[in-house]
Parts: structure tokens; sequence; C-alpha cells
């Protein structure tokens, strides 16, 4: 007997708080819907907003990109980094073979081309105008040589003093000469190009979030009536929040959509052309554009941009509105 009132609050505590779970789902659902339904009640000026946005992250997007791209062209360059190996006089071919089998297993070799003395002593004879006097020396003074080509994993600074250090330690090894101004020149480009993406992303990100605040600053002052009212019979600040946070959330969509699409149309319009500028020096250098993933980021960075904005926004401005 003594069970059975604990056994009926236990199943009414459950019931309820189903009731409160289904009813907190219910009005997500309808200010999502209601949210959509009054900015596609005023297209244009959702159009406006959702470019500024759109705009305002697509501009270091495609700064990016660019950079990304410069980057993976100069992997590709075929005056990338090379590593000249001198080997000692006197080398014999069986050893030169077996260090060359040693440097097809490396993972961080692209490729490695043999020079022999006679090759090197050719070559010098043709390029320097001295070929009647290097063809009076007794002995070739010039050693056996080799061009490694690095792999594009291991064209930054610090893999390739790793792999000169490598090599070097062979003892047939005499010298191994590695012009590292160029890559470091390439690197510091590059830091430099990212850290003014970052601060350009920066000051656009804070952009975004005053022109959403705004927005939603001015939908508050129209609602205020409807505010009040809703304050009146019990409503708390985040059931009145609830709407204009997914209004900031629908700008972040539209924003972020509109930005793929403006970064995704200047890719395509400019692969042709540089598909073309690259069959003149007899490569096949593509653009990348975005892809899956990068439009996924950036729609949701414009999300949180949106989310942040309309949160900061109602913040400000929902504790101002009281019931007199």
């Amino acid at each position: 007997m003594s069970r059975e009132p604990g056994a009926r609050g236990a199943h009414l505590s459950r019931t309820g708080i189903a009731d409160v779970w289904q009813a907190w789902q219910q009005h997500h659902r309808n200010s999502a819907l209601d949210s959509f339904g009054r900015l596609a009640e005023t297209p244009l000026q959702t159009l406006m907003t959702a470019l500024v946005v759109a705009i305002a992250l697509a501009l270091p997007t495609t700064l990016l990109l660019a950079l990304g791209n410069v980057q993976s062209l100069g992997e590709r360059w075929e005056s990338g980094p090379k590593m000249t190996v001198f080997l000692k006089l006197g080398a014999q071919d069986a050893a030169i073979a077996g260090l060359r089998d040693k440097l097809r297993q490396m993972p961080d070799v692209q490729e490695h081309e043999y020079i022999s003395p006679a090759q090197a002593l050719q070559s010098f004879q043709a390029q320097s105008g001295f070929s009647e006097a290097l063809a009076a020396l007794d002995t070739n003074p010039l050693p056996p040589t080799l061009v490694i080509t690095p792999a594009p994993t291991a064209v930054d600074p610090v893999n390739l003093e790793t792999l000169r250090q490598r090599i070097a330690a062979d003892p047939l090894v005499d010298e191994v000469s590695l012009d590292m101004d160029w890559v470091r020149r390439l690197n510091a480009i590059m830091n430099l190009g990212k850290q003014l993406v970052l601060a350009l992303a920066l000051l656009l990100g804070a952009g975004v979030l005053l022109v959403i605040g705004n927005t939603i600053r001015l939908e508050i002052e129209s609602r205020r009536e409807e505010i009040v009212v809703v304050k009146l019979v019990g409503g708390t600040d985040g059931f009145v929040r609830r709407p204009f946070l997914y209004t900031g959330f629908w700008y972040g969509v539209f924003g972020g959509l509109l930005a793929c699409l403006l970064v995704s149309t200047g890719v395509a319009s400019l692969g042709g052309s540089v598909r073309n500028l690259a069959a003149t020096y007899q490569d096949t250098f593509v653009l990348q554009g975005l892809g899956l993933a990068g439009c996924a980021a950036l729609v949701g960075s414009c999300i949180g941009l949106g989310l942040l904005g309309a949160w900061l926004a109602v913040g400000r401005h929902l504790s101002a509105i009281e019931p007199r």
C-alpha cells in the first residue's frame, strides 16, 4: 500500500519531465520556423544582410585559398629545392649504386640524378669556355655527384636540414650543398600572408558581428510591445531570446552559403585562365577550391558569427525592455 503513492509519484515526475522536454523542442521548432518566416517576408533586406556577411567572409577565404594555391605551386615548381651531393673522389661504382639504393628507399627523396665525373667535366667544358685548358689535365678533378629532388612533404626548412644531415652522415659523401635561402623566403612570405589574412578575417568578422547585431537590435525594437506582453504573462528571458538567436542562425546560414557560392564562382572563373597559363609552361596546375570540408567550415563560421552577434545584441537590449 505504501509503495503505490511513491510509484505513482515517480510516474508523474517522469511524465512531467517528458512534457517539459517536448515543450522545449516544440518551442525551438516554432522559433526556427517563425524567424525563417519573418526573414522571408522581407527578402530584399534579408538578402542584403546575408550578402554583407558573405562578402566579409569570402574575402579572407579567397586570400587563404590563394596562399594555399601559391604554396602548392611552389612545391610543384621545377626550380624547387635541389640538394647537390658531392661524393668522395675515387668512389667505386658498387658503393655509389648502394648509396643510390638507399636514396630510393628514403620517403623524403622524390628522385635523384647521378652525374659521373666524365659527364660533369664535359658539361663544365661546354659552359665555361675553358675546354682546351681542361683537356690538358692529366686527371679529372671533378667528383661524382648526385642531384636530389626532395619530396613535396620535405620542402620546409626543418625537413630539408634533417634530410641533408642524414645524407651527409654517409661515409661515401664528401659534402652536401643546399640552397635554403629561397625556401626560407617562401616560408616567410607564406607566414606573413597567413598573419595578414588572419588579421583581415578578425576585422571583417567584427564587422559581421556589428551588422548582425544592429539588425537584431532593430528587430527587437520593432517587437518591443510583443516582448513586453510575453514578459507580462511570465515568459523568461531565454524564451524571449530564442527567436532572435534563430534569426542570427539563419543569417549565418544564408551568408555562409552565399560566401561559398562567391568563392566557388571566383575559382571557376579563373580556373580556365590558370590552366591555359600553366599549359604554356608544360604544366597541368589546377586551382584548388574549397571542397565540401571547406564549405562546411565556412558555413559553420558564419553560423557561429551569426549566433554570437545575435546573442550580444539580445543580451544588451533585451534587459532594457521590462513591463511597467
